[in-house]
């Protein structure tokens, strides 16, 4: 458990709830593909729909509802229009932008080639770091988390990441950005 400043015990993500068009093929994905055994289900009151869990690890759970009168997602509203190598990862204010699930350093490169071998379509192996664009070719010191961007049947945008050094108080350098510092479109 983490105490935050203000006294809250923190122990993780309890669930993160997203919206699904087709529980029965985001089972089939999140368990078959992905490995994650469902670990709840619940069909709501009066045919509202359904709610199922996941276990994605570390005590956590990703949860999905199904409503039979969700209306689509907006690519570039509801989530980004689409993977970070094919365009903008831009979203709504609210909108949850992507999923990264913590994987171990040493196995990224095998779980991307994984993703490959089930048809899955995803990045090359992401080295995130401080510089200019924020992202290299190659691995160095600099490198802070290491990733690969995939997609849902439903288009959610999802990542494997693996931190690379511990991340100290020099990482934390710059100002935050205000709603006068937006671009109004």
């Amino acid at each position: 458990m983490t105490l935050s400043e203000d006294g809250f015990e923190f122990g993780g993500i309890n669930h993160l709830a997203l919206v699904c068009s087709d529980m029965e093929r985001t089972v089939e994905f999140y368990t078959n593909v992905l490995g994650m055994p469902l670990v709840k289900t619940i069909e709501l009151p009066a045919g509202m729909g359904q709610h199922f869990f996941f276990d994605c690890g570390g005590g956590d759970c990703l949860a999905f509802f199904w409503f039979p009168d969700a209306p689509d997602g907006v690519p570039g509203v509801s989530a980004p229009a689409a993977r970070p190598d094919q365009g903008s990862l831009t979203s709504a204010i609210g909108s949850m932008n992507h999923v990264a699930f913590a994987v171990p350093p040493e196995k990224i490169d095998a779980y991307r080639d994984r993703l490959l071998a089930a048809g899955i379509d995803c990045t090359e192996v992401a080295n995130h770091d401080d510089s200019e664009w924020g992202i290299t070719d190659k691995f160095h010191p600099g490198v802070f988390v290491r990733s690969v961007y995939f997609q849902d049947p439903d288009g959610i945008l999802l990542e494997f990441a693996c931190w690379t050094k511990a991340l100290t108080g020099d990482d934390v350098v710059h100002a935050p950005k205000r709603v006068a510092d937006r671009t109004m479109v």
